[in-house]
């Protein structure tokens, strides 16, 4: 077997490429493969994603280099500790996980770059610049619905495009059987998930009493987002529930009704993958192939009042939200853990050739 190393600028955040990085890593170790997960510099509140890792995990320095000093310390470390792994692949897990590693990877090393966000998220921003610069002359490059891998391909010109999903960590022996009355947020409470807009959708939605909405998660947005419920009229049922261990995710599924994501943009979000596996259906918006291949229910961004009219339909009819759960749960089958290990191999293979 080959040795993996997954290299990203913050392994150990609370964040769906983290946690995706996490699960691949566990998932090729399992298979004996030799993996290495490497962030390049320390959380600032680190997330435990796995209890037992089968897999190594270092971390380069304590902070992000803050001059040209620190960062030369900080690349010979890296250059040294990969010098020190058995040649294999080496995947840089973000633009600037590409940018800042690339050239420290020793030969022999097969070099892959992922993106985790949209071909239209990364048109927004300094991102398909960074990807059409760097990513064409890796051996790979790695995103995350064929829709995104196309557009790639199509309009920023690279040669190497390959789709892969995020994969799913666990797969749930049980459902939700959609009888609580709870909607359920699942992200960072930070400005890009737009949480305001979930807060809005609901009170908006006519969903009445007892329905509460629930957030899991911590973030700056936090007491910002507490006055907004205030201001809409909801704060007595909007409960901010913070961080839940990841073992902790599956009873949270099982006692909600409906998930809503309202982030302003996103590549696959591991929390449409995880609901749908419960049987839970979602309201989302539609912002990249990513979810459109596992949302359900989908809106036009930023379109809170076609997202609160969604929710009221689906908080009003328990057939409905059955019937749309049991579909999620059939569209998870595909990001079965499985199923992803025996694509990123496939990949491998394809590299080799």
């Amino acid at each position: 077997m080959s040795s993996v190393v997954f290299a990203c600028v913050d392994a150990d955040t609370l964040g769906g490429v983290q946690q995706v990085t996490h699960t691949l890593a566990q998932g090729l170790a399992g298979r004996g493969h030799e993996v290495h997960v490497i962030g390049l510099h320390r959380a600032r509140s680190p997330f435990r994603y796995v209890d037992r890792p089968r897999y190594h995990h270092h971390v380069i320095s304590r902070a992000e280099p803050g001059n040209r000093l620190a960062r030369a310390r900080a690349d010979r470390r890296l250059r040294r500790l990969l010098g020190r792994i058995e040649p294999g692949y080496a995947v840089m897990t973000s633009p600037s996980a590409v940018i800042r590693v690339r050239d420290l990877v020793p030969a022999g090393f097969r070099p892959i770059g992922q993106y985790h966000g949209s071909y239209d998220h990364a048109r927004g921003c300094w991102h398909l610049g960074s990807i059409r610069k760097h990513y064409a002359d890796l051996d790979q490059a790695v995103f995350l619905s064929e829709d995104d891998a196309w557009s790639f391909a199509e309009h920023a010109l690279l040669p190497n495009a390959w789709a892969l999903p995020n994969p799913l960590a666990h797969w749930p022996e049980r459902m939700a059987a959609l009888d609580v009355p709870r909607v359920l947020g699942v992200g960072r409470l930070e400005g890009v998930k737009r949480f305001d807009r979930l807060i809005s959708a609901f009170a908006r939605s006519g969903v009445p009493e007892p329905w509460e909405l629930h957030l899991i998660g911590d973030g700056g947005e936090r007491e910002r987002l507490r006055a907004h419920a205030e201001r809409e009229g909801v704060a007595g049922r909007v409960v901010f529930r913070g961080r839940v261990p990841a073992a902790g995710m599956t009873a949270e599924y099982l006692a909600a009704s409906v998930v809503g994501l309202t982030s302003e943009h996103e590549g696959l979000p591991v929390v449409l993958l995880e609901s749908g596996a419960h049987g839970v259906p979602s309201v989302a918006f539609d912002v990249s192939g990513g979810v459109r291949s596992a949302g359900q229910v989908l809106v036009p961004p930023g379109d809170v009042a076609a997202f609160a009219a969604e929710l009221g339909r689906l908080a009003d009819s328990v057939e409905e939200r059955r019937r749309l759960g049991a579909d999620a749960r059939a569209r998870a089958e595909a990001f079965r853990l499985g199923h992803v290990l025996d694509g990123w191999e496939r990949l491998f293979a394809h590299v080799d050739r």
